[in-house]
């Protein structure tokens, strides 16, 4: 039977439009979620705010604009729809862009699994508050994660250490996706001798394009995380910072991982075009050999088949079988000088 936090999560969860979820940090792990109305009446006495938005959806749009009360750069940023991770400070603020796993959404599947789509998430932090936008499509579970801590009153307590929550669940959830391709690194490495050749390329070159795809965001996802650590921000206190440097060291540990994924799916398409070049030559001797098998038996054949006087035997009883051993002897012959050179 469900919680009844469970069923408040649900019906809550996406019911103002273009609104996620708003909640009310109040200072203790816990939160108290608002609706429109209490987002408009909120102001920065009482408390740390966190709203989750739909980047693409008119509504947060219209929020961003003007209920956010934004510099217009700043609401131009949270808005834009191709970005790269980045960190930009404005006055006391951060406007923070990072990317995360996208999973399939509650709505869509039981159990949400991860994908190797990185999605973006854009932040705007400040002491009071913290604005998170993502597009209507996507589903991130860090975020996920921490209002479910919040819930059971078990979550961040400041904005900052909200931050450095959430970057720390978004690089968390990368760890099962590398597993997964490290995984499938070793199967292709099995099915190289004994697949399909064509299965095994098409599946090298997606995953040395999903490995570089990773590895476009992550580095400057950990250059960025890196910039807020040394961000000079009040709000951002030594143990906010603590979590954050590890969840750098622990990221650029998955852009080796990366790293050494590609390396190793480039070798496997090496060994792969060597194998592929084994098997064309090792036909292609047997052809050859065919080839010099049916030599004799040619030659004789055009020979006798001219349509041509004088050809010997015509009338010979004998001719016919003499013909026959002389053919059956050139190929044995021409079979035992084909085994020593190694052809067959």
């Amino acid at each position: 039977m469900e919680t009844t936090a469970a069923k408040i999560s649900r019906i809550s969860y996406g019911a103002e439009p273009g609104i996620r979820f708003a909640l009310l940090l109040d200072g203790k792990g816990g939160c108290r979620q608002l609706d429109m109305a209490g987002m408009c009446a909120w102001k920065p006495a009482d408390g740390v705010i966190w709203l989750h938005l739909e980047r693409d959806h008119p509504a947060a749009a219209a929020w961003v604009n003007v209920e956010g009360r934004f510099d217009p750069l700043v609401s131009e940023a949270l808005l834009e729809e191709e970005t790269r991770p980045r960190v930009e400070p404005v006055e006391e603020g951060l406007l923070i862009i990072l990317r995360g796993v996208c999973a399939t959404s509650p709505e869509e599947a039981e159990e949400p699994h991860p994908d190797i789509d990185l999605v973006p998430l854009h932040l705007w932090v400040d002491v009071n508050r913290v604005v998170s936008l993502r597009d209507s499509g996507h589903y991130i579970t860090a975020l996920r994660d921490i209002r479910a801590a919040l819930e059971k009153g078990k979550g961040p307590q400041r904005s900052g250490d909200l931050l450095a929550l959430i970057g720390d669940k978004l690089v968390r959830d990368l760890e099962p996706v590398l597993d997964a391709m490290d995984e499938e690194v070793d199967e292709l490495d099995e099915m190289i001798f004994h697949g399909d050749a064509g299965e095994v390329r098409e599946r090298l070159k997606l995953l040395r394009r999903r490995s570089v795809q990773l590895r476009r965001y992550l580095a400057p996802q950990r250059d960025a995380l890196s910039r807020i650590e040394h961000d000079d921000a009040t709000w951002l206190v030594e143990r906010d910072k603590l979590r954050l440097r590890e969840v750098i060291d622990k990221l650029m540990r998955f852009i080796e991982y990366l790293d050494a994924i590609r390396d190793r799916t480039g070798i496997l398409h090496d060994d792969l075009s060597t194998v592929i070049s084994e098997r064309i030559a090792r036909n292609s001797n047997r052809l050859a050999a065919l080839a010099a098998l049916l030599l004799p038996p040619s030659v004789v054949a055009g020979l006798f088949g001219m349509n041509v006087g004088g050809i010997p035997g015509v009338n010979d009883t004998w001719a016919f079988i003499i013909i026959v051993a002389f053919v059956t002897i050139s190929s044995v012959a021409t079979l035992w000088v084909l085994r020593r050179i190694g052809w067959l």
